[in-house]
């Protein structure tokens, strides 16, 4: 075993799968020369050359476009977009292209694409490069949306993503980058099946469902509550379409209370999909309502500060259970 970042984590396994399968080929934005904006594929280009590693136009309805008819024709191409809020460029491309041919041809057309692409504040970013867009792409049929939170879950996703013969969104955190985990020696041959969910932490008072960078924040609050002898045991869904909603309902059978934590707006959110969830087939065995801990219905300040203040915390995570632990 040893401990990467979950940078070196991507790379390593997209290393893997260019070695193991012609067929894999990448495109984006400063991915060839550059290495990528934050330098997740460092090293690719010079190993594979300009057919399989290809620096793209800023296009983002071309990249995805041409990306979908790589698919389309044989080609497995992982392509990447620099920023999440730069995807509603190319919407008619992801939801009306790469999620529907393989439904509209009754499988005789598949579209094996990935589309790779960074999410998420806390950097200073300002409001149009810091934005949680996950609850856009869990509303289309087709799409698979992955929402990893350490290098051992990125690379296992990532895997099947890129041999699964379904369009996906991988959707990476910002601060995740250079965060550490323990990896396996061949970790990059890992295979995490989607819709497979990973309790983080397990608990007996409480159930925290969180996904992405927000497992760390619930792992934090976790260890605020465990001081105050609350145990609360933290679900990381790793796939939001689909949804593994039998280890989340399990947990909270056990628990009797949840809580989900989200950094994406609170109205409309992909927490509230969850929190409803729960409601319904819970209803009668909640000792508690169930409650969300999202970000402030506002655009995404510039200011460090303001941002801090809109987004969650291990502190409001932890001030949200203990509300919840005051039902009797």
């Amino acid at each position: 075993m040893r401990r990467i970042t979950t940078r070196q984590a991507i790379n390593e396994t997209l290393r893997y799968q260019l070695e193991k399968d012609p067929n894999v080929m990448m495109m984006g934005e400063d991915i060839a020369f550059y290495g990528g904006s934050l330098k997740v594929t460092s090293g690719l280009y010079d190993a594979f050359g300009p057919e399989r590693i290809r620096d793209t136009p800023l296009s983002e309805s071309a990249i995805i476009g041409a990306g979908v008819g790589a698919a389309m024709m044989g080609l497995r191409p992982v392509v990447e977009l620099t920023y999440i809020d730069f995807s509603f460029v190319s919407m008619d491309q992801i939801l009306n292209q790469a999620a529907k041919w393989q439904y509209m041809t009754a499988g005789s057309i598949k579209v094996p694409l990935v589309i790779r692409t960074q999410g998420g504040g806390y950097r200073g970013n300002g409001a149009q490069h810091s934005q949680s867009l996950e609850a856009f792409f869990t509303h289309i049929p087709g799409l698979v949306v992955c929402m990893p939170s350490t290098p051992f879950d990125f690379a296992g996703l990532l895997n099947s993503a890129i041999e699964d013969d379904n369009p996906a969104i991988f959707i990476e955190h910002k601060l995740l980058y250079n965060m550490r985990g323990v990896f396996p020696d061949k970790g990059t041959a890992l295979r995490i099946p989607f819709g497979c969910a990973d309790i983080k932490r397990e608990g007996c008072d409480i159930t925290v469902i969180a996904y992405s960078y927000m497992v760390h924040k619930a792992l934090e609050a976790a260890n605020i509550l465990e001081a105050e002898g609350i145990s609360a045991e933290i679900v990381d869904p790793r796939t939001l379409n689909p949804m593994d909603y039998e280890t989340i309902l399990a947990s909270v059978a056990k628990t009797g209370r949840a809580m989900v934590v989200s950094e994406a707006h609170n109205n409309g959110s992909f927490a509230k999909q969850i929190s409803s969830r729960i409601s319904e087939e819970m209803f009668g065995r909640l000792k508690a309502p169930v409650k969300c801990v999202c970000a402030l219905d506002v655009p995404i300040p510039y200011a460090k500060s303001l941002e801090e203040y809109m987004l969650p915390d291990a502190g409001n995570i932890a001030a949200c259970a203990r509300e919840i632990m005051a039902y009797k």
